[in-house]
């Protein structure tokens, strides 16, 4: 009898048994544009009946080095959500209606019921957006990760009507910019966040995380770090279908936060003045920029600071557009507005934190 696969390091009884469980998850999913299931060479989804001119949107990520926190603490149900949401949510910029979602999944040697645990993060948070889980990859590649290590990917595709496609060319001078609250720190800066709370704070993720002003029930490190990013597709959808033209933009504050990302939205020519007193920076930024210590402008180019997007609407809108947030679940304020560009800046801070 000679040498298997398996005694080469790849299990693909294990990865049979996932493939199974994932198919029965992903039920949840289902949307009626959807061809087909789990399973298949390819996944198969309609365009949505009635529009007229329809165009595909595409985004890709990956959820970094939040996965180290999964990791140490061995809870793995949640970290899904985020990857689904660090797609999703930039697909939403666009306007378009988020269709159906692909993940890949890596790993050294494939632990079903951890396997089982992400799947259900990642069908939440399809979910949560209202797309379908058509499909995804499964690798068990011996020697390539750290044992009880794996990696994530994450692909989704949306569909927009092309006259109502967002891509800032609408903003005007003197529009107003709206922020949405975060749930945390999203999928962008754990290498900065980990490092303080292992390093100069010298915490365990199992230890109580010491925010200043916290209430009520004590979270663990661990629990804070883990908060799964928001996914905004119901306000986001709702913003589009009420405010028509005077929905001027939207932008996903991710990695390079409020600096690098709202002018990625702005025609040349504008620039985003926003006051920074607006609205209470959540205690867990403030506690990072204390402990670390990170100065101000290291912190905002790093972190969300508590604002998981930013909306752009049309002045006599913005009431509206706060009443439709509001009503979707999502904290949102006045936050700025936009005005000529002079230099370089495309974003100008006034005022203090709080």
């Amino acid at each position: 009898m000679g040498i298997t696969y398996r005694d080469a390091g790849v299990d693909i009884d294990a990865a049979t048994d996932l493939v199974g469980r994932i198919g029965k998850l992903a039920g949840r999913t289902r949307i009626p544009e959807l061809l087909g299931g789990i399973g298949g060479f390819a996944g198969l989804c309609a365009l949505p009946t009635g529009m007229k001119e329809p165009i595909l949107v595409s985004g890709t990520d990956g959820v970094g080095t939040k996965l180290k926190v999964a990791f140490a603490t061995g809870k793995h149900d949640t970290i899904g959500i985020d990857l689904v949401a660090m797609c999703v949510n930039d697909v939403l910029t666009t306007g378009a209606r988020p269709l159906f979602f692909l993940d890949y999944f890596g790993t050294g040697k494939l632990q079903v019921d951890v396997g089982e645990q992400v799947i259900r993060g990642i069908v939440e948070g399809c979910v949560r957006a209202g797309c379908a889980l058509l499909g995804g990859e499964t690798a068990e590649l011996p020697g390539m990760y750290a044992d009880g290590e794996y990696d994530l990917a994450g692909f989704s595709v949306g569909v927009v009507e092309r006259e109502n496609i967002l891509d800032g060319k609408r903003c005007e001078e003197g529009d107003v910019v709206l922020g949405v609250a975060s749930s945390g720190l999203h999928s962008n800066g754990y290498s900065l966040a980990r490092r303080i709370v292992e390093g100069e704070a010298g915490l365990q993720m199992s230890d109580p995380m010491p925010l200043p002003g916290s209430t009520g029930e004590v979270r663990t490190v661990g629990e804070v770090l883990l908060e799964p990013t928001r996914i905004y597709t119901r306000a986001a959808l709702g913003l589009v279908a009420e405010l028509g033209k005077d929905l001027r933009a939207m932008a996903h504050i991710t990695g390079g936060g409020l600096p690098e990302n709202l002018p990625r939205v702005l025609p040349e020519g504008l620039a985003a003045r926003l006051e920074m007193g607006s609205y209470v920076r959540p205690a867990l930024f403030r506690w990072l920029a204390e402990r670390g210590p990170v100065a101000e402008d290291e912190l905002l180019r790093t972190f969300n600071c508590g604002v998981g997007m930013c909306v752009v609407v049309a002045a006599s809108a913005a009431d509206r557009a706060l009443e439709i947030l509001s009503r979707e679940g999502e904290t949102a304020w006045r936050f700025g507005r936009l005005e000529r560009a002079e230099g370089p800046d495309r974003v100008r801070l006034s005022g203090a934190p709080r």
